[in-house]
């Protein structure tokens, strides 16, 4: 690792980072494709295909972290990511007011403007996580990768209900609004959060310590990405990202809208909804975190067990979704979508703390194109997850005039793939910390605590 290590003040930062990318994400993912599908009246295949876009766009997260890795320097990256992202959030919500009006315009200025949050994206979030896996010690990784993610979460949760309760009573011009208030704040929080945290420049040689020849022993990119492909834990983890999050993402475009044609829920009721789910993510992320690390201490594979039953309790929630839209007056939608949030936060925190510490593994230490390559194989599953989603629910709609039906017979096929999730779940080897070194890894609570008795 080059130069000292992050204290919890620093991550906590970073993780501010995390929060404002997921206040702009959640929008653009979320209450934009439900005004394009409900007050709209467009078909769902256009906001999923819009979401599918900008995933497929962070193909370039690999190239992203590479050239991060090569000069050394995160920040750069991180910003001019956040600042393309704010902008592109504010160009869909734009893209969308104009399609009330000018349908081709509209969606002409929606397409570009996902293709900028696609690679705002993969830009500030491949740096981001690259710049955690270098500059975190190996003790305080599951725990940096917790505190990350969570405070991600917590910024889908934070907008999700801000937003939906300032977009009532709704109009395109109060959408624009919200949107570009949020993204102006979103950067303007990222800027501040990174100031001071990773220091000054790095020589090549210094950015990465493994290489007796600095820049010169620095592969191409192509060369790069081969050498972390052809490490069996690095390839079998790849291929566990990209089918967990493929069940992960399938009901994304979907839920708000179900919430809307099948119970009935306003703009701002379906988005508080999403708030809900993202507030059982949070939850079902602070419990593992919790209990996980005492887990790992006395029984290291138990981390197996939280990713697997996350899976395979999320395939349990969307099997009761599927079933309550035939009793849309009783049945308890809110909290079924919490349940589901949980679940999904359960397997995602155990995922991810993996992936923090097999950053830093294999030959070179080349954090940003391993980070790289799983937010690739994730943004692909998600944008295919989503995509084949809204392909589903248009075509199961041209068959069954009951749209509770149509989307039940969705759902259930969402479970299938969490059940199958689990089962690839059991076949993977999930390194953590704990699996690389003899000694298990220190809580957060254990490592806090030591520095507070040491005036830290």
């Amino acid at each position: 690792m080059s130069g000292p290590g992050l204290g919890w003040l620093s991550i906590v930062r970073l993780g501010l980072v995390q929060t404002a990318l997921g206040a702009i994400v959640v929008l653009t993912t979320s209450t934009i494709n439900r005004v394009m599908v409900v007050e709209l009246a467009l078909p769902a295949m256009l906001p999923g295909f819009l979401v599918a876009l900008h995933h497929v766009v962070q193909m370039s997260r690999p190239h992203f972290g590479h050239r991060s890795d090569v000069g050394g320097r995160r920040t750069p990256w991180i910003i001019g990511g956040m600042f393309a992202l704010a902008l592109g959030g504010v160009g869909a919500a734009t893209g969308t007011a104009v399609m009330a009006t000018a349908h081709a315009l509209g969606v002409a200025i929606a397409v570009c403007s996902f293709v900028v949050i696609g690679l705002g994206v993969g830009a500030a979030g491949t740096s981001l996580l690259a710049l955690l896996a270098k500059r975190v010690e190996p003790g305080r990784r599951a725990a940096a990768a917790t505190i990350v993610w969570i405070m991600m979460i917590a910024g889908f949760a934070i907008t999700a209900g801000a937003a939906g309760h300032f977009l009532d009573p709704f109009s395109p011009e109060r959408l624009v609004a919200v949107t570009s208030t949020v993204s102006a704040a979103a950067f303007l929080v990222t800027v501040l959060a990174l100031w001071g945290v990773e220091g000054a420049a790095q020589t090549p040689a210094a950015a990465d310590p493994a290489s007796p020849h600095g820049a010169a022993a620095r592969p191409h990119f192509g060369q790069a990405l081969r050498e972390v492909w052809e490490e069996p834990d690095a390839r079998r983890f790849t291929i566990f990202v990209f089918v967990s999050m493929l069940a992960y993402s399938t009901q994304d475009l979907i839920l708000e809208p179900f919430a809307g044609l099948v119970f009935g829920m306003t703009p701002g009721e379906s988005t508080q909804l999403a708030g809900v789910q993202h507030g059982g993510v949070l939850l079902g992320m602070l419990l593992v975190a919790i209990t996980g690390t005492a887990a790992r201490r006395a029984a290291p594979g138990l981390l197996r067990w939280w990713t697997v039953g996350g899976c395979a309790a999320s395939a349990l929630a969307l099997a009761g979704i599927a079933l309550g839209g035939g009793y849309a007056a009783s049945w308890p939608l809110r909290l079924n979508v919490f349940l589901l949030g949980l679940a999904n936060g359960a397997f995602a925190v155990a995922a991810i703390a993996s992936m923090m510490t097999l950053a830093g593994g294999g030959k070179r230490r080349s954090e940003g194109i391993r980070m790289g390559l799983w937010g690739g194989a994730q943004a692909i599953a998600f944008g295919l997850g989503g995509f084949l989603g809204t392909v589903a629910i248009d075509v199961a709609r041209l068959f069954l005039d009951n749209p509770a039906h149509a989307y039940a017979i969705v759902f259930s096929g969402e479970a299938a793939l969490f059940l199958y999730a689990a089962v690839l779940g059991m076949t993977v080897r999930l390194a953590t910390s704990a699996d690389t070194d003899d000694r298990p890894a220190p809580s957060f609570g254990d490592v806090a605590m030591a520095e507070v008795l040491q005036g830290r």
